[in-house]
């Protein structure tokens, strides 16, 4: 059986572009499939990189997304260790760091983001990002008990890192500008209980505009101590840094291909002829919402991987329609959220509290219901996710 295009190159191998090669074998595709991998490694899972590899509870092969005999099994060309430079879209190639040129006749592009540093800290000992596996095993060897780690951000990343390594016996300081942890994310009542949550558990919090990171103090290429608005020096043998992250855009500069605030693409996902962006670097109009976003999340990845695919297959010019789902583990919690929640008006909590570890939010924009966060309560959640897909009028399904 013969289906589609004769070459497709997919620049990225983890969740958006693997699942992209395994759903076009999956749908009848048997020409040619070349994946473009950054590391040397088989592609593999990132949300585990915060929690279970860093903790040191999984190995690195419990990450794989596909086992050896699963990825010969797809019969696709995996290129590691190498990174695409640039494309040339009216040549239809790509080139390659190795030096060597890639022709296809469709293009997928998953290569993520890359997480943001602080100013004059890339070659400063001590200080770590996470995206990789390699970041987290190098992360991991310095959480020793009793050493001094400072987390620099408290969004979902910062917070992940700080219960590990608290769980480690390391001593944890959490320090951001914000009022309270993941405040941005599901507003200040959920983050002053989370807040609390990780003071329970040992890790010293330094929140609002006079713990903002000024610069890092170092004796001799080696970080000692991260220095805050307020003049406060804070000794740290380790500092993590998790302010975000970006599009891994630098490479497409000058290609002809739209790019913003990540890969500007159309509704269908498409970026230019035959070129088409998944994960964390694609950013579209959603008409679930009527709005442009780009998502970093684990699930949409998956979801966008299998949508380009089938656009990959038939050409249908058909929409990426989606309910972004995401969850987060704060230590025996697991907080699990499906919506849009930027620019929220309201949180109002429907059911249990989050001391009883049974909680349903519900998140209001305007006049409609945007999101829906849940702990220990999967199913309701799943419920209200439906009448946030149908756009349901918050006074039509929220009670008074």
């Amino acid at each position: 059986m013969t289906v589609g295009p004769s070459r497709i190159v997919l620049v990225g191998a983890s969740a958006a572009g693997l699942t992209t090669a395994a759903a076009l074998r999956r749908n009848g595709y048997d020409r040619d499939i070349t994946l473009v991998d950054a590391e040397a490694h088989s592609p593999y899972d990132r949300p585990p990189l915060s929690k279970q590899l860093l903790s040191g509870e999984w190995e690195g092969e419990r990450l794989l997304l596909k086992t050896q005999d699963e990825l010969a099994e797809l019969g696709v060309s995996i290129r590691s260790g190498v990174r695409a430079t640039g494309v040339d879209l009216s040549g239809r190639r790509v080139t390659i760091s190795d030096g060597t040129e890639l022709g296809f006749d469709q293009l997928v592009l998953a290569t993520g983001v890359q997480p943001r540093k602080l100013p004059g800290t890339s070659q400063l000992r001590g200080v770590h990002t996470l995206r990789t596996v390699d970041d987290a095993l190098t992360l991991r060897a310095e959480l020793q008990s009793g050493r001094r780690l400072v987390v620099v951000g408290g969004g979902f990343l910062g917070t992940e890192v700080a219960a590990t390594a608290v769980s480690l016996g390391v001593d944890v300081t959490l320090v951001s500008a914000a009022p309270t942890p993941l405040e941005r994310s599901l507003g200040a009542d959920v983050g002053g209980q989370v807040a609390e949550l990780h003071r329970a558990h040992g890790v010293a919090l330094r929140m609002g505009p006079e713990s903002a990171v000024v610069s890092l103090v170092e004796t001799g290429g080696v970080v000692t101590g991260v220095e805050l608005a307020d003049g406060t020096r804070l000794a740290a043998d380790v500092v993590f840094v998790a302010i975000g992250a970006a599009p891994d855009l630098d490479w497409l500069q000058g290609s002809g291909i739209p790019l913003g605030d990540g890969i500007e693409c159309a509704p269908d996902l498409s970026a230019a002829p035959g070129v088409y962006a998944a994960g964390d670097a694609a950013r579209w109009c959603n008409p679930v919402f009527d709005e442009f976003m780009r998502v970093e999340h684990r699930t949409n990845a998956t979801e966008q991987g299998m949508h380009v695919a089938r656009r990959l297959l038939d050409g249908e010019p058909d929409a990426f329609t989606s309910v972004p789902y995401f969850w987060t583990d704060q230590f025996d919690l697991k907080l699990q959220v499906h919506g849009w929640l930027r620019g929220y008006d309201e949180v109002r909590v429907v059911e249990g509290s989050f001391d009883e570890k049974r909680m349903v939010a519900l998140f209001r924009r305007g006049d409609r219901l945007v999101g829906v966060m849940g702990i220990g309560a999967a199913k309701v959640v799943r419920q209200w996710r439906q009448h946030v897909l149908d756009g349901a009028a918050w006074a039509s399904v929220v009670p008074e």
